[in-house]
């Protein structure tokens, strides 16, 4: 339901707004169009949302959501505003938050991206920053930091080109796109920044995402049961046999596909392997079936799979740069 109002009465204080305003069923707020300034009180302080606008950045007043209830949801701010969140002080343009009003998500920056204004644009403003995590001190350049409800830390998103090296249950690795925890700090995933071993039940594998996107870090290639152990991993560089007590093998091995390039060009698709208690799992490409082992029936082993790539010494795997 739409309505038209001047101003909009919250639990957090009142809005002018532009336009009409989009209500839940009940008659409660579920977005609207700031026009002027306001100050919302939130446990986080005072906070103004955007109003206005420039020619490059923000060529738009972004819309403020609401949860039921009348709590925001989403928050873009006029101005950064630094922030005190559970990994430190921040400045932020965006925030988002939990039902129960407490933060969600954090991003230093909060520029609209478009045919006047690249994401090379919005990464030059970008700022190092240092960072609390259940890992130690992290610093690097972050879109953004995202919190559980219990307020713990539940992923970082970095930059594109930010690597940073962190200690996990399989050693220290290099990371990229980002990583995840649990609400108790265990780690629960990253992104390899390259080619990395990692012991798994069926041996060593050479974990990697060709097809990894860098837009959140929520959910990564690389994942780890809360004991620590390898239980998700993809790659493009191994394979696996899988040995039945009746002698019979079958083999596992990433499969290639048309590149983007076309021409002819093939690139490597990276095979996915899950690991549960007594049972692994694994899928050679999105599309295709899981195919489920009993690790009682099988004995699993990883060795190096000839893709047919070129890949040189510490060189590591990228897909064919065709302009697109």
């Amino acid at each position: 339901m739409n309505t038209t109002a001047t101003s909009l009465d919250t639990p957090c204080g009142s809005i002018p707004v532009h336009g009409p305003v989009e209500r839940f069923p009940d008659g409660g707020p579920r977005s609207c169009t700031p026009c002027g300034p306001a100050a919302l009180a939130t446990r986080f302080g005072t906070l103004v949302p955007q109003h206005s606008t420039d020619d490059l950045r923000r060529r738009t007043v972004q819309a403020l959501t609401f949860h039921p209830g009348g709590l925001p949801r989403c928050l873009p701010l006029e101005q950064p505003t630094r922030i005190e969140t559970p990994a430190g002080v921040i400045d932020a343009e965006l925030l988002t938050f939990h039902p129960d009003g407490s933060l969600r998500r954090a991003f230093p920056l909060n520029g609209k991206l478009s045919g006047y204004w690249t994401e090379a644009d919005e990464g030059a403003l970008a700022k190092t920053m240092e960072v609390s995590t259940p890992l130690g001190r992290l610093t690097a350049k972050i879109i953004s930091l995202c919190f559980h409800p219990c307020g713990t830390l539940a992923s970082i998103t970095l930059w594109p080109g930010e690597e940073v090296a962190l200690p996990t249950p399989a050693g220290t690795l290099a990371a990229r796109v980002g990583m995840a925890f649990r609400p108790d700090g265990s780690l629960r995933s990253i992104e390899p920044a390259r080619p990395q071993a990692v012991p798994t039940p069926a041996g060593s594998i050479m974990a990697y995402d060709l097809d990894a996107v860098g837009i959140c870090g929520d959910a990564n290639s690389l994942c780890f049961a809360p004991d620590g152990r390898v239980e998700g991993v993809t790659t493009s560089l191994t394979r696996v046999l899988a040995r039945r007590d009746d002698g019979s093998e079958q083999v596992f091995a990433p499969g290639t596909r048309e590149s983007l390039c076309g021409d002819a060009e093939r690139e490597s698709a990276p095979m996915r392997l899950e690991f549960a208690p007594g049972v692994a799992r694994i899928r050679n490409g999105e599309r295709a079936p899981w195919v489920r082992l009993e690790l009682s029936r099988v004995r699993l082993r990883a060795e190096p799979a000839l893709t047919g790539f070129a890949l040189g010494p510490g060189a590591g795997l990228a897909r064919a740069s065709c302009g697109i």
